[in-house]
């Protein structure tokens, strides 16, 4: 063979194995496509160097997207020296464009060589993008709230990786409403009528509903099977009541043990079972869920086991659970426990505090040798557990001294029997201070409104108490979502400097209030009126700042009007700056109000009988420092005018005129943690009004005196107190307990009480009935009003709230309680142990555009009289209602 020939042949499987190494390396696409261009080359190659320079690169597939852009993707530019046959920079182009997500196929071939030069090309092959997609098998309210959660974005490409993502999502929203067996098949096809695009189809089978039949716990000891299974929070029996034949619940009443071998005939319980394990399925579970959640019951688990941590049991596991399918599609769940040894705490020491003293940190951890081993509290007590309320332990006695590089870790030391020892290792570290504090969110609010109410200051030292009181402080505007309002320290260890975050959500705080009510007199009545929660005066010549009023200053302004025609008006407006002066937190308030009431029948003239009034004040808050900083002082000044015409008002008062110009001191402290659903915190206030006493500076015989002439200046004192207590039960679940007190004083016997101002007790305690009947209402549910003209009343309540919703949006809640109130005449008629009790459940709506909704069912139990007929529930029940406020 000629020796030319041979010289070729030997290059070209040269060049074929070289292209063979560097397209398995880089290559992705086609497997003979490089193998294939350097065939195609080698015969005008008479030698292939190591190093080639990029001679040009061209982009073949890319018919939607941008070939600058992929070029830049790549990182390879021409004149850029390569070494074939395995560059790395080629590999990492090619990663490159495999992480974009954008393609299907991605590859990089020599497409010639031209001396030193190599020239490339850059194959793609796009995937397609979404177009649209939809849902079958379910209803369009489902469809909507999957489509936000799956997050599906038209225009993006799609990827196995969407899709998988989107069923994942779809069958979690599925599995957590019960459907545990729901089955989702996703569906591909082209969309002719968009290029390059597809549409998916998600056809979902949820099934029937999983419920929890029966929860069995074995191997418990120390602790009810009924005791456990409340740890179990979202893993719930069925309610029974559903499951057994209508007569069931009448012969449970009638006779347990009967009953308990007629449901055995069931198969839900056997003959063995005790009455105390019957029962439970009577008291409880009847409005829980029985949905079963795989993930939830995973988190059930862990809360079981923590139970019995708390109660030594510092081994105790879970060393088998079993789900099984039974009857209807539903399921058995059987948990078997190990409770393992009961241990205490021993000797608890402590290293590296030089702080605080070794007594004085035990003092603060409040654990003793001998105590009862309890994980829970151990962390609490260390402040390993922060609470939203803050609390007295180790972290927060060094936190709040500016210690935010503190840490201390428990460490068993040793386990002598039952008895475990500790060694508390403490790392102090510095004294952080505060450097710089950002706000992040509020799109409406002028900053400093924020910045003013904030306990932390630039220059301070740290301080975790003073993050709590901040977060309280922002919640307590009312401005933002107080579910969202975020706190992030960011320390700087180099410097002992801490920055810290505010993030706030800004939610609608305005209102249009909206409010209706039958009764007092006046049949029905509508009111109207609108409060501006977060006004600018100084922006009213600011058009920008209009949102729909000037907004951002968190000023108060309102305006009210109440009407049911000729009958009753009335007229009210009222101002709060909350900074005057804007640099103490002193709120300077002014309102003015008009109202006229008829006393004469409807279809009669109106004018024949009224009491009208017309006032105002003015009073100034001030924010104290001592006995803490929850206190505030309010004094003002206040003046109305009463004109009466032939309205029987009190003591055979019924023409003239009245001025009433009093002073009223308040006493208040509120550390509840947010406004509209406190957990926890209270409100206590303490309110005196008082007159001069003009009486005392006259020689009048105010005996002699007609009425018109005793009461044209009314003097009296007047006391208040309120106070409402929340504490968080386990959860959102809430406890409230209120007491009320209110008494009514005179300075001259001969004049007696006023006929103003007195207190009337029952009924729906109507918003701003006050004004026009000169007297304060306060409502009980379940009854009707019974006590017009008292000088001194008590009323008590508890109340249980759970949230159905705490969205900004809506914040909803439903609440049992029970009230015990009465009113007197006088003091000496005074008996605070005779008083009207009453029960009932409730729901309460707040909406940002039109303030609280509310909704109770009280039973005036002390209105059960069998000697008048008043026994059934309509005749001691009643449904009260109402728009825009919370009875007093």
């Amino acid at each position: 063979m000629h020796r030319n020939s041979l010289r070729n042949i030997f290059f070209l499987l040269s060049i074929l194995f070289s292209a063979g190494g560097l397209h398995a390396q880089i290559g992705g696409g086609n497997g003979n496509s490089l193998s294939k261009m350097m065939q195609q080359n080698a015969t005008t190659e008479p030698e292939k160097p190591k190093e080639y320079e990029i001679g040009g690169i061209t982009i073949s597939g890319a018919k939607y997207l941008d070939e600058d852009l992929l070029m830049a993707v790549t990182g390879l530019s021409v004149g850029q020296k390569v070494h074939l046959p395995d560059d790395e920079n080629i590999a990492k182009a090619i990663r490159a464009l495999w992480k974009q997500e954008l393609f299907s196929n991605v590859s990089i071939t020599i497409s010639k060589f031209i001396g030193n030069k190599v020239f490339l090309s850059v194959n793609v092959e796009e995937r397609p993008r979404l177009s649209r997609y939809n849902f079958k098998g379910i209803k369009q309210g489902e469809a909507k709230e999957i489509k936000e959660k799956i997050s599906l974005i038209r225009g993006r490409v799609v990827t196995e990786a969407t899709k998988k993502e989107a069923v994942v999502r779809i069958r979690k929203y599925y599995v957590d409403k019960g459907f545990g067996n729901v089955t989702i098949a996703v569906k591909e096809r082209a969309d002719t009528g968009a290029v390059n695009s597809i549409m998916l189809t998600f056809i979902i089978n949820k099934g029937s509903k999983t419920h929890i039949n029966q929860v069995t716990i074995a191997g418990n000891e120390s602790a009810s099977e009924m005791r456990l299974k409340r740890t179990l929070k979202s893993t719930k029996e069925m309610a029974r009541f559903s499951l057994y034949p209508a007569d069931a619940n009448t012969i449970y009443k009638k006779d347990k043990r009967s009953f308990s071998n007629y449901i055995s005939e069931w198969g839900f319980l056997s003959p063995s079972k005790t009455l105390e394990a019957l029962d439970p399925y009577f008291r409880y579970n009847i409005f829980s869920s029985s949905k079963y959640n795989p993930e939830k019951f995973e988190e059930d688990k862990q809360s079981l086991v923590a139970y019995y941590n708390t109660l030594g049991y510092r081994d105790a596991s879970i060393v088998a659970d079993t789900v099984y399918n039974v009857q209807n599609g539903n399921i058995n769940i059987d948990i078997k426990v190990r409770e393992g040894h009961k241990y205490y705490f021993g000797d608890i020491t402590w290293q590296g505090n030089t702080k605080y003293s070794n007594e004085q940190l035990s003092r603060v951890l409040g654990i003793k040798k001998g105590d009862i081993y309890n994980q829970e509290l151990l962390d609490k007590r260390l402040g390993k557990q922060l609470s939203p309320e803050g609390g007295e332990d180790v972290s927060s006695l060094y936190m709040d001294d500016g210690y935010l590089f503190f840490n201390v870790e428990p460490v068993e030391t040793s386990i002598v029997g039952d008895t475990i020892n500790y060694e508390m290792r403490v790392t102090e570290g510095t004294q952080a201070t505060i450097r710089d504090i950002t706000i992040m969110g509020n799109d409406r609010t002028n900053e400093h409104v924020i910045r003013r109410e904030l306990f932390t200051r630039p220059g301070n030292k740290f301080s975790r108490s003073d993050l709590i009181r901040s977060q309280r402080q922002i919640a307590n505007l009312g401005f933002f979502d107080p579910e969202k309002i975020g706190i992030q320290p960011k320390p700087h260890p180099e410097d002992g400097t801490v920055d810290i975050e505010y993030t706030v959500v800004e939610k609608s705080s305005d209102q249009l209030q909206l409010s209706a009510g039958f009764g007092g007199g006046i049949n029905f009545y509508g009111n109207v009126g609108v409060l501006f929660s977060n006004f600018s005066i100084r922006n009213i010549f600011k058009p920008k700042f209009w949102d729909p009023l000037p907004v951002g200053d968190g000023q108060k302004f309102s305006i009210n009007y109440s009407s049911n025609g000729a009958y009753y008006n009335s007229l009210s407006t009222s101002f709060t700056e909350p900074w005057l002066g804007g640099h103490k937190p002193n709120a300077l308030t002014t309102n003015f109000i008009y109202s006229k009431y008829s006393g004469a029948a409807i279809g009669s003239d109106p004018n024949a009988s009224f009491l009208r009034m017309t006032g105002g004040g003015v009073s100034l808050s001030k924010r104290l420092k001592w006995p803490d900083d929850y206190f505030v002082l309010t004094y003002g000044l206040y003046y109305n005018n009463y004109r009466l015409k032939d309205y029987a008002l009190a003591d055979n008062f019924t023409d003239g005129f009245s001025n009433n110009l009093y002073a009223k001191l308040i006493i208040a402290r509120s550390s509840i943690d947010q406004p509209l659903y406190p957990r926890s915190g209270s409100n206590i206030s303490f309110t005196f009004q008082f007159t001069p006493p003009y009486s005392a500076f006259s020689n009048k015989n105010y005996g002699d005196e007609t009425p018109d002439q005793k009461y044209k200046w009314i003097e009296y004192h007047k006391y208040r107190f309120t106070a409402d207590w929340y504490k968080r039960i386990a959860g959102n679940l809430v406890f409230k307990l209120s007491t009320k007190y209110g008494f009514l004083g005179y300075y001259n016997p001969a004049i007696g009480y006023s006929p103003f101002e007195r207190f009337q007790l029952g009924g729906d305690g109507l918003s701003g009935f006050n004004y026009f009947i000169g007297r304060d209402i306060i409502s009980q549910r379940g009854y009707e009003v019974y006590v017009q003209d008292a000088t001194i009343f008590n009323k008590y309540s508890a109340e249980v709230r759970y949230p159905f919703s705490l969205s900004p949006t809506a914040t909803i809640y439903g609440l049992v309680f029970a009230d015990a109130a009465n009113a007197w005449a006088n003091f000496s008629s005074y008996n605070p142990f005779q008083l009207n009790r009453d029960v009932g459940v409730g729901v309460r709506i707040f909406l940002p555009m039109f303030g609280l909704l509310g909704l109770d069912y009280g039973i005036g139990l002390d209105r059960y009289n069998p000697a008048a007929g008043t026994t059934g529930l309509k005749d001691i029940a009643k449904f009260t209602f109402m728009l825009g406020f919370e009875p007093d």
